[in-house]
């Protein structure tokens, strides 16, 4: 049992460690951060049963509309709501940059304890495959969420359609993944190319978050 936590849990803290380290101005709070990943482990449970209880009264049929609502929506509109309505007015969030660091955490907090409870129920064999998608990807689309949030804050035009698009892009990038993990039967050759585009668009939102904060901060010597 040791061992499935062990695996469960590493490759979501090593993950947020890297997006948290690559904070090059004020670092962020470890008990905030702490608390963000808490909120998004939280929702795995709401998440489930909802889940659950979509696929037992078997009201979405389609694979697409499996794969873009039952999963997709529904679990990005969670951590998003997170995201905007406990993470985007709090004090600590004070640079563009803390927007991937909190996107990054609410979404490492679900994928982990997802991890956890998938690995408890198949075993160990398949703590790599794991953490090479379903916990890489889910912290890159909340890199990109952040990204968009962390730029509706502090964007003086255009606020309303950076957090819209905060929302939209990752339940798009995610809905993508997840039909193509219902619908294609050779479907790692298909996945390895847009795991590749996924990890590049995340950390050009990482360089670019970087950079506004960079800026930011310049501002406000300025001032």
């Amino acid at each position: 049992m040791l061992g499935i936590l062990t695996a469960g849990i590493a490759p979501g803290l090593a993950l947020l460690s890297y997006f948290y380290l690559r904070d090059q101005y004020d670092s962020e709070p470890i008990f905030t951060v702490f608390k963000t990943f808490l909120f998004g482990a939280l929702l795995v449970f709401p998440i489930m049963f909802i889940q659950y209880v979509l696929k037992t009264e078997d009201i979405f049929q389609a694979s697409f509309v499996n794969a873009f609502f039952s999963s997709s929506l529904l679990e990005e509109f969670f951590k998003w709501f997170i995201l905007f309505y406990v993470v985007y007015q709090h004090a600590d969030f004070d640079e563009p940059y803390d927007g991937i660091v909190y996107g990054a955490s609410v979404s490492l907090g679900f994928a982990t304890l997802e991890n956890i409870f998938y690995l408890v129920s198949n075993g160990l064999e398949f703590a790599l495959g794991r953490a090479l998608l379903p916990v890489s990807s889910h912290a890159l689309f909340g890199v990109i969420m952040g990204y968009y949030i962390g730029k509706g804050k502090f964007t003086a035009t255009s606020k309303t359609k950076w957090i819209i698009i905060s929302l939209f892009l990752p339940f798009i990038l995610h809905g993508i993944y997840d039909y193509i993990l219902i619908t294609q039967e050779n479907w790692l050759f298909i996945m390895l190319p847009f795991m590749i585009f996924l990890w590049w668009l995340g950390l050009r939102k990482v360089k670019m978050a970087r950079a506004m904060s960079e800026k930011h901060y310049e501002n406000q010597l300025n001032f």
